[in-house]
This record gives C-alpha cells, sequence and structure tokens, in this order.
C-alpha cells in the first residue's frame, strides 16, 4: 500500500464517527468516488489501513490525493445525498446509480413469431418497470422462450407450460399474452407461476435432472427479480408513514408518502403537540413535480427510503 499523503492523514483524523457522504480527490480536484456510511470515520479509514481484494478500489486508493465529507443526521440522508450527487457528478468509481438512462423495461409484445417479450429502454404499452438490470431482463426473455405457451387454467386455478419452445400460432400467441400481462400485473398470479416452478425445479432435482431443475431455477431468479422490480414496496408506497429517527442531540422526523420525503424536522425534544403539528403539515405538503428525474432517476431514490424502512424497529415507523 502507498504512503498516505500529508493531507490525507490530516483529513482522516478531522473526520467524525457520524453518518454522512465522503469524496475521494485526485491531485487535480476530480472526485474520483463519492460513498456514504453510518460511521464515516470508521468507513474511511477502512480504505488506508487494509489490504483489498478488488483491483479497482486498489486502483482508486492509489490515485487518491484529498478527501471531502458532508455529516448527516440519518444514514437515510446520507444514502439520499450520495445518490443525488452520484447520479449529478458521476464519479469514475461508482458504479451504482449513475447509469439510470440504461434502466429498461420489459414489454409484452403484440404477435410476433419471434419474441413473445421484449427488452426496451422507453415505456411503451403494455410494459412494466422500469429495471436497473438489462442483461437479466434479456436473459430472462431468453429462458421463458422455452414455456412458452403459457396458458391459465382459472378452473384448476394451474398454469400450463412445457420446458421446450413451441410455435404459436396467432390464437395461441394471444393467450399467451394475455397470461404474460396478468403474471406482470398481478402478483398473486405471479405468486402462483412461481410457485409451480418450484414444484417442477424439486421434481426435477429429485429425478436427478439437474440441467432441468437449473433452468427452472433460472426462471425463478429472473421472474422474482421482475416480481420486486413491480411490486416492491407497494404496500408501503401508497400508505402516509412519520418516521421518527434518533440523532446525536435529538430526534427526527420524516414525513413519507409515494417514495417522497414532503417534510423533515428536527426536535430536541418530541412533544406531543409538535408531533400533532407535524403529521397536520406533512398531510397538506403536496408532491413537487422534479423536471429532471423521471421514474428511471426516480426508482433509486425510492429504493433508498424504502430499503431503510423495512430495517427499522417498528417504533421508527408510524403509519398515518
Amino acid at each position: 500500500m502507498r504512503e498516505i499523503s500529508e493531507t490525507v492523514k490530516y483529513k482522516l483524523n478531522q473526520i467524525p464517527s457520524l453518518p454522512g457522504i465522503y469524496k475521494m480527490l485526485n491531485a487535480n480536484g476530480q472526485i474520483l468516488y463519492i460513498g456514504k456510511s453510518k460511521c464515516l470515520r470508521k468507513r474511511v479509514r477502512s480504505y488506508f489501513t487494509k489490504e483489498h481484494k478488488w483491483e479497482k478500489v486498489k486502483n482508486m486508493v492509489s490515485l487518491i490525493c484529498d478527501i471531502d465529507f458532508i455529516v448527516t443526521d440519518t444514514h437515510l440522508e446520507a444514502r439520499l445525498l450520495e445518490c443525488n450527487l452520484i447520479k449529478t457528478i458521476g464519479p469514475p468509481f461508482n458504479s451504482q446509480m449513475k447509469n439510470d438512462r440504461r434502466y429498461a423495461y420489459l414489454q409484452v409484445k403484440d404477435y410476433n413469431q419471434n419474441n413473445a417479450l421484449s427488452v426496451v429502454h422507453e415505456r411503451l404499452e403494455n410494459s412494466y418497470g422500469p429495471f436497473r438490470s438489462k442483461h437479466f431482463l434479456i436473459s430472462l426473455t431468453s429462458l421463458l422462450k422455452n414455456l412458452y405457451p403459457i396458458s391459465f387454467d382459472g378452473k384448476c386455478y394451474q398454469f400450463d407450460f412445457h420446458l421446450f419452445p413451441v410455435t404459436m400460432d396467432k390464437d395461441t400467441f394471444n393467450d399467451n399474452q394475455n397470461t404474460l400481462n396478468n403474471l406482470f400485473s398481478q402478483e398473486s398470479k405471479m405468486n402462483l407461476f412461481l410457485s409451480q416452478l418450484e414444484d417442477k425445479m424439486i421434481d426435477a432435482a429429485k429425478n436427478y435432472q439437474y440441467e432441468t431443475a437449473s433452468k427452472y431455477r433460472d426462471l425463478i431468479k429472473g421472474l422474482e427479480y421482475v416480481k420486486h422490480g413491480i411490486n416492491g414496496y407497494k404496500e408501503l408506497y401508497n400508505k402516509h408513514l412519520v418516521l421518527k429517527i434518533p440523532t446525536t442531540d435529538g430526534i427526527k422526523l420524516f414525513y413519507v408518502n409515494q417514495g417522497n420525503l414532503l417534510l423533515t424536522k428536527k426536535y430536541k425534544r418530541l412533544s406531543k403537540k409538535s408531533f400533532e403539528v407535524f403529521i397536520k403539515k406533512g398531510r397538506e405538503a403536496k408532491i413537487k413535480p422534479n423536471p429532471d428525474l423521471d421514474e428511471k432517476s426516480l426508482i433509486d431514490y425510492r429504493d433508498i427510503i424504502y430499503t431503510e424502512i423495512i430495517r427499522y424497529p417498528k417504533e421508527m415507523v408510524i403509519f398515518i
């Protein structure tokens, strides 16, 4: 590991053990990387106190000549700030969240003998998403071709499919198309389909058909990814929530609805009256559209908010 510059040594001693974001800079002042942590001091020091197995990290550390940091009241705010700065600045050593233009949609096609599903970059009719991984979607569309046609028997409440491709005429294609739209728009149908695929996978493994079992396994993994992208956080998304997050010098409230922080306020001591006033103001707050953000950008902010919320203990999340 290379010798640490005096500037970096000085900054390492200045960084507090608080939540926030950090920026790694090179000799020209260019921001190489932006990260976040619940404990800035511990996280930033780790870059210079241990060997890294990833070559990318080793290369970055060799270029660091200065460090900037911003302290936040909470880890939630650190994550949101990190996301915003990565999207705005696009540091070379960051990979996640900065390339949201590449996020893609899964589209159920009209009659097309070759493709019942396709991966597109804009929202079109019968499209679902957006999803971060275009590669994952392409792999899934390829795997699903082996099941077509997929039909649903409403009386038996069962899906019918076979693990080999069948050329579909127009009527069969339309039935398959309707089934796909139901799978992606109705979570209960997707859950049922996944359950049947799991049964098929288990049966194949029991009969030593490991290649077949692995195909079912990959299908399940791909469909779980799509299911989460479409339905993840759906129940929380439409609810009005207040988060009560402790800080070093009090408590901070966040009013959340539809993936937005509508109101925040910090209190040294939180009284019942102050809490009621905050809720009233939160109810009255309106979601302000941001012309610089579309649904591709917004899924990153939405996922940050709700992944944090589901980790909080129950007493920190109040349903309004």
